[in-house]
């Protein structure tokens, strides 16, 4: 099996940030990857902008060593690595003045795709929006990249979309959440709507429940400062966590585009019901063997900011009334692992008897890490002992389904930074809906800080507090194990 690598057209891309932790990780790997593989031209140009004092040699010198630093050494290429720093650039500039505007206009291409990464705080997407806009930098085709937080709330959100309206039409924004990039994630909408096998039993009648875990190993790190103003509310559940929740639970669009996509996950969004305090459990991961506690980590003894959170959601539409949805995600937990879990019903009538116990059919999708899904049947158990009921995966990962192709499976950034050089949106967020997301989730904020909830103690290594658990039992229902 090989991928079929269709390349972009030539493209102006100026990463504001160019600098930075992200750049250097995950923007700058990910276009050098796709020049190697010949999808990106090698008169495409890749300009870093920032305040720092360089030139184009010593932004390539910083850029070897961030691909040298963050791109596995089986995929660098001395001779593709050479090209790529030939297409590289830099311009210092001023986010908020004049300084360096009009040498980047001029570094600028006619007749190309013209592409605007603001790898910044959400402070200066105006400023530079304004300028990209007053220096005739941005035409009617050229596309703008943000990163999240889309926003801090409702009104933020509606002011950060009302300041980028004005200089670009929401057909030009392109809200990257990196989460959608993933290959798995867009192997969920192949599953459902693909595979006729799937898509009749996907609803209230035959799902039990619905199961959305996001844990993380690492504490709040260097984010301490940032995170304790978020939470894993903010940080996590109302985008990552929502966003899956959505391609889960949407209706099939009429055709896989932009905006047929985003509309059915935008009635997800608007579907789901108030959540009640009893189905909301906050914690905060205590001092243990591998780190400090999270309030030693942000500074704050008395912060009430939750690091994990798990709530129990409802959508209020015929497909889903009557199947709770169950989504988890926190720090210091005892895995990194992303999995989708649809666990259905169990059989109307066992013909096997009641001692035979309980067998459900289970899917799950693993989004990190060993990328695959698989799928839990119950066969008879092999041996003369009489008719002894098992439950055994139907299990497809990456790596043994594509072979040696699974390590080539594009990082997120990869495909989605492609998207936008195609124009492509459908993997992006629309305005309307990380405006509908913030608005179902500020009431939920703004009742438990009503409240005065303190978030439950947990141990690191572990699977959150107790209470989660508790969340789970009172329904006659478990947690999926978090593990590797």
């Amino acid at each position: 099996m090989v991928a079929r690598i269709i390349p972009v057209d030539p493209f102006d891309l100026v990463i504001f940030g160019g600098t930075g932790d992200l750049a250097r990780r995950k923007i700058l790997p990910s276009l050098y990857r796709r020049l190697a593989d010949g999808q990106m031209p090698d008169d495409a140009r890749v300009i870093g902008a920032a305040r720092s004092e360089l030139d184009d040699s010593g932004y390539r010198a910083m850029v070897r060593e961030a691909l040298e630093e963050f791109v596995p050494e089986a995929r660098r290429d001395p001779e593709a690595m050479a090209r790529f720093l030939e297409c590289v650039g830099y311009e210092q500039i001023d986010a908020t003045g004049e300084a360096g505007w009009a040498r980047l206009a001029a570094r600028m291409g006619a007749g190309r795709v013209r592409a605007f990464y603001l790898s910044v705080g959400p402070g200066l997407f105006l400023p530079l929006a304004e300028r990209l806009h007053d220096h005739g930098i941005a035409t009617p085709e050229s596309r703008i990249v943000v990163e999240k937080p889309f926003g801090h709330d409702l009104e933020s959100a509606r002011e950060l979309n009302a300041n980028l309206a004005r200089h670009f039409d929401e057909t030009q924004i392109y809200r990257i959440d990196h989460y959608l990039g993933k290959e798995t994630v867009q192997n969920l909408m192949a599953v459902r709507f693909g595979n006729v096998l799937f898509e009749p039993l996907w609803n209230s009648q035959y799902v039990d429940h619905i199961q959305i875990t996001v844990a993380e190993t690492v504490g709040v790190g260097g984010r301490g400062e940032y995170y304790d103003r978020a939470g894993a509310m903010r940080d996590m559940m109302q985008n990552h966590l929502m966003q899956l929740l959505c391609l889960i639970a949407m209706e099939p669009p009429s055709r896989f585009g932009a905006d047929s996509v985003r509309d059915e996950k935008l009635k997800v969004i608007r579907a789901l019901d108030e959540v009640e305090p009893a189905d909301i459990v906050r914690g905060q991961y205590e001092a243990g063997p591998d780190g400090p506690s999270y309030r030693d980590d942000v500074d704050d003894m008395r912060s009430r900011t939750e690091s994990f959170i798990a709530m129990k959601l409802s959508i209020s539409n015929w497909r889903w009334a009557g199947t709770p949805f169950y989504l988890r995600t926190g720090k210091r937990l005892r895995a990194r692992a992303s999995e989708i879990a649809v666990v259905f019903k169990d059989a109307p009538h066992s013909i096997f008897g009641a001692d035979r116990g309980r067998h459900r059919n289970l899917l799950s999708i693993r989004l990190q890490p060993n990328e695959g899904i698989e799928l839990g049947v119950t066969i008879k158990e092999p041996g003369p002992g009489g008719m002894r009921l098992v439950d055994v995966p139907l299990d497809m990962s990456f790596a043994e389904a594509l072979g040696p192709e699974a390590d080539e499976i594009p990082d997120a950034y990869e495909r989605l930074i492609m998207d936008v050089i195609r124009g492509n949106q459908t993997l992006f967020m629309r305005g309307d809906e990380v405006e509908a997301a913030w608005a179902w989730t500020d009431p939920v904020i703004a009742a438990w800080e009503a409240r005065g909830d303190v978030p439950a103690p947990y141990e690191q290594g572990s699977a959150g507090p107790e209470e989660a658990q508790i969340l789970m039992h009172r329904d006659n229902r478990r947690w999926r194990e978090i593990r590797a």
